[in-house]
């Protein structure tokens, strides 16, 4: 059974699609084995998206990131990491295939609803990085 990190982004929170992106997930046998609504602060985006750090988009991915609460979960599952990406879509809502996360609910390449882990390793990381093991059902 696999794990990955999933992170409903201020677009979608504010847009009240909270509910309507965990039902994606449970319809299509992803358990959730933890959740958390969070206002990161400036250092911790900075610090999950330090891989990116050398990018020009950077500073604006931060500054969204931190522009209001997320909601960051622990989805568990078969093949969790690959059928969350599947059910995002493409980081540009315009490119995502029709009945994706993205697609239905994002704004654009910025604004794009939803962060999933990318790799089992990377899902390791970064459930790490917002969840002690005790939070994780």
């Amino acid at each position: 059974m696999e794990q990955t990190l999933s992170i409903i982004k201020p677009d979608a929170v504010a847009n009240q699609t909270i509910g309507k992106i965990i039902e994606r997930f449970e319809s299509n046998h992803l358990r959730i084995a933890a959740m958390k609504k969070i206002q990161l602060s400036q250092t911790q985006a900075q610090d999950f998206y330090a891989i990116h750090k050398e990018r020009p988009f950077f500073n604006d991915l931060v500054q969204f990131m931190i522009s209001g609460p997320v909601v960051v979960m622990v989805l568990e599952g078969d093949n969790a990491v690959a059928r969350n990406r599947d059910l995002m879509g493409a980081t540009n809502p315009k490119e995502a295939e029709k009945g994706t996360i993205r697609a239905d609910f994002a704004q654009s390449i910025e604004a794009n609803a939803i962060h999933g882990s990318d790799s089992l390793e990377n899902a390791k990381n970064e459930i790490a990085f917002f969840f002690k093991a005790e939070e994780i059902l």
